[in-house]
C-alpha cells in the first residue's frame, strides 16, 4: 500500500511501509548520540520500540545550573507549520540552557543544516529556536523517522548536560540520576479530531511520551489512508502533544472516519507492552 504523507505542502511517498530494526539509530553519529538501543515489542505487532539510554556527563552545555532551584519542565517543540522552508525546533528548560553549540553540532551530524538560530526570554524561561533544513536538499525535514531522530538527539543532549532533567523526561528512566514518575497511559491519553476548514481536519493527541512515538503516530494515521499535511510535535516533560493537519483524499475527514482514527490511535497507545524475551 502506498502511503502519502506531506508536511507544509511538501508531499512525499512511502511504498510498502515497513520498519527495520533500530530505525531511529540509523545515521546517528556515535560520538554525538551515545544511544544504546534495546528492542521492545508490542503484542501482536512487528513494530520495534527503541529505548534510549544517554551516557552520563557532569558538565553543563554552556548554561547555568542551580541544584537548589526547582527543576523546570523541559520542552522540545518540532514545528512544521510556522516556516514554509524549514523545520523549526524550540528547546526550553527554564533559564538553564546556554547557546547549545553541542546540540547544533549533533544535529549537523544527522545531515542537517542549522540555517537560523534565535534566543528569546519570557516568563517561562529561555527559548532556544533553530531553523533546520536537510543538507542534501536545502529543504525542511519531511521524514518522520528523521524528525524523531532530531527529537531524541536533543533530549539525549539535554540529559547529558543537564542530568537533573532525567526526573522530568520519559527517556530519563535509562539515565539513573533520578527516575521519572510512571505516567498512567490511560489517564494521560486524550485524542480529538475536529474540522479545520473544508479541505482538512485537525488531529490532536496528548499521551505519555516514549521513544519512537512520533513515527508510530504518523504510521498509524497513514495506515488508514489519511494524509498528514503539516503539524507540530511537542515534548513537555513526561507528556507528548501532537497536532497534525490531516485530510482524506484532499478533503476534511468525515465524522465516521474521525471516530475510526480516534479509536485506532487510542487502542494503539493503550496496548500493553511485552518484552521480546517473553515470547
Amino acid at each position: 500500500m502506498a502511503v502519502s504523507l506531506a508536511f507544509a505542502n511538501l508531499r512525499f511517498h512511502f511504498s510498502n511501509v515497513k520498519v527495520v530494526e533500530n530505525p531511529l539509530c540509523f545515521g546517528l553519529a556515535p560520538t554525538q548520540l551515545p544511544f544504546l538501543c534495546k528492542e521492545r515489542r508490542r503484542l501482536s505487532s512487528s513494530r520495534t520500540i527503541i529505548i534510549v539510554q544517554a551516557s552520563s556527563a557532569p558538565t553543563v552545555e554552556d548554561g547555568s545550573q542551580n541544584e537548589t532551584d526547582a527543576i523546570p519542565t523541559p520542552k522540545v517543540i518540532i514545528d512544521q507549520d510556522s516556516d514554509p522552508d524549514a523545520t523549526v525546533v524550540e528547546i526550553t528548560f527554564g533559564d538553564r540552557l546556554g547557546a547549545l553549540l553541542d546540540t547544533m553540532n549533533a544535529l549537523k551530524n544527522l545531515g542537517l543544516n542549522v540555517v537560523k538560530a534565535n534566543v528569546f526570554l519570557d516568563s517561562s524561561g529561555k527559548h532556544n529556536t533553530f531553523a533546520i533544513t536537510k543538507s542534501s536538499t536545502g529543504r525542511k525535514v519531511d521524514d518522520p523517522e528523521l524528525l524523531e531522530a532530531i527529537r531524541l538527539t536533543i533530549i539525549n543532549n539535554l540529559l547529558q548536560y543537564h542530568p537533573e532533567s532525567s526526573s522530568q523526561l520519559a527517556m530519563g528512566i535509562a539515565f539513573g540520576v533520578e527516575q521519572p514518575k510512571q505516567v498512567d497511559v490511560d489517564i494521560a491519553t486524550h485524542i480529538k479530531v475536529k474540522d479545520d476548514g473544508p479541505d482538512r481536519s485537525l488531529f490532536l493527541v496528548e499521551t505519555a511520551d516514549r521513544p519512537g512515538l512520533l513515527v508510530d503516530l504518523v504510521k498509524n494515521i497513514t495506515d488508514i489512508n489519511i494524509s498528514v499535511e503539516s503539524g507540530e510535535f511537542d515534548t513537555e516533560g513526561l507528556l507528548a502533544k501532537a497536532k497534525f493537519h490531516v485530510s482524506y483524499k484532499g478533503k476534511a475527514i468525515s465524522k465516521p472516519l474521525q471516530l475510526v482514527l480516534g479509536n485506532s490511535l487510542r487502542y494503539f497507545l493503550r496496548r500493553p507492552m511485552t518484552e521480546e524475551a517473553s515470547f
